[in-house]
């Protein structure tokens, strides 16, 4: 749970600050990236959940979250139209951030 909330704020804090950097994406306030945060977080943990949490490792937790951050990305603009405007090469550059990030950031209590 807590890598779960921990994944939400990494997303929302890196979509925020790389919508002002990457030329293709554009989020429409706090708003569009919290929304876009939250899919990303839960479907980021379903699929940590699938594949089983033991065989997570750093460096496969940022892949998925960087898979996981580029579909969500680019699908979030058609279902919530307005808070997100993105093209593929930015939900991608986006992505690559986010999973980046995710695969340095401890989203485990030890």
């Amino acid at each position: 749970m807590l890598g779960m909330i921990v994944r939400f704020l990494v997303s929302a804090v890196v979509l925020l600050l790389v919508s002002y950097l990457v030329p293709g994406l554009q989020v429409a306030g706090f708003t569009g990236a919290l929304i876009a945060a939250v899919v990303i977080a839960v479907l980021g943990y379903v699929v940590e959940l699938a594949f089983g949490r033991e065989k997570i490792t750093r460096m496969s937790r940022g892949i998925v979250g960087f898979l996981v951050s580029a579909v969500v990305i680019y699908v979030s603009q058609f279902i919530v139209p307005g808070s997100i405007n993105v093209t593929i090469w930015g939900a991608l550059l986006a992505s690559l951030v986010i999973g980046i990030v995710d695969s340095f950031v401890p989203t485990e209590l030890r």
